[in-house]
């Protein structure tokens, strides 16, 4: 397929490697800059736009891949006069209708990942998940799908959501957690590698046991001396704010495990 790639940041840049690997021309990125445009399209081996009202207007298909807050604007100005193209956006909380009334055939392609341009991923093992809102859209979303990944998972903007912030909390605040750590450690200089193979083991335990089930520590236990101690810590080396964080956590974990899992852990998407 032909395809448009408005974006050039960390998940249109991969995006438009599967895209490419699997076949497709990419034959356009459009970026803010034409640096980021020029950078991209350089790795896609075609041509780099700065410009919306210069996108090529023959594409089957028209990727937006872009912040959520700008994706009503970006599509307003992209769409118009590009009626004849499927257009897909990739963004995890934003409804499928952004572009109802804007162009006839559209969808959404949502890789659940977390990228980075530094690091190479395998996409074919992302679950990506799709949503779309005519025959027309739904041929060229699945097909675009099915070429770069072996999961692909119809999902409807109302459970995107949830699956979204459920990445965020998986994910975003997961590794910000780490970066906790890393502080502390690094203020008391002990090097974070040490960390790495609790961090690995504590994400394998969840591939064979339920993340309840998989939970230590002194939260678990509400051990309540080891917890004030930490407490003070948090509040000594980074202020109330971590400490309330630590705190409320703790908290949480300790209430978790005192009740029965809410839903099904294993129930599939």
């Amino acid at each position: 397929m032909k395809i448009v790639l408005i974006g050039a940041g960390n998940l249109a840049t991969h995006l438009g490697k599967a895209l490419a690997r699997a076949g497709h021309d990419v034959a356009q990125v459009y970026s803010r800059t034409m640096e980021s445009a020029a950078t991209l399209a350089a790795v896609l081996h075609c041509r780099a736009c700065c410009d919306l009202a210069k996108l090529d207007s023959d594409a089957e298909v028209y990727i937006i891949s872009i912040k959520d807050s700008a994706l009503a604007s970006v599509a307003a100005q992209a769409c118009a006069g590009r009626q004849g193209g499927v257009w897909l956006h990739t963004a995890g909380s934003m409804p499928l209708d952004v572009f109802k009334g804007l162009v006839p055939h559209y969808g959404v392609l949502y890789p659940m990942m977390t990228f980075s341009k530094e690091r190479e991923v395998d996409f074919s093992v992302i679950p990506t998940m799709v949503e779309y809102n005519d025959s027309t859209a739904q041929d060229a979303v699945e097909a675009l799908a099915h070429s770069v990944t072996q999961r692909v998972v119809q999902l409807s903007s109302a459970r995107r959501r949830y699956l979204h912030l459920a990445a965020v909390w998986a994910c975003n605040f997961a590794n910000h957690c780490y970066d906790v750590a890393s502080q502390l450690l690094a203020a008391h200089d002990i090097p974070i590698d040490v960390m790495l193979p609790l961090i690995d083991e504590t994400a394998r335990k969840v591939h064979t046991l339920t993340p309840r089930q998989a939970q230590t520590g002194p939260a678990v236990r509400y051990d309540q001396n080891v917890i004030a101690a930490q407490a003070r810590l948090m509040a000594r080396e980074a202020g109330p704010q971590l400490e309330e964080l630590y705190l409320r956590l703790s908290q949480s974990i300790h209430a978790a495990a005192q009740q029965p899992p809410a839903h099904s852990q294993e129930r599939k998407l």
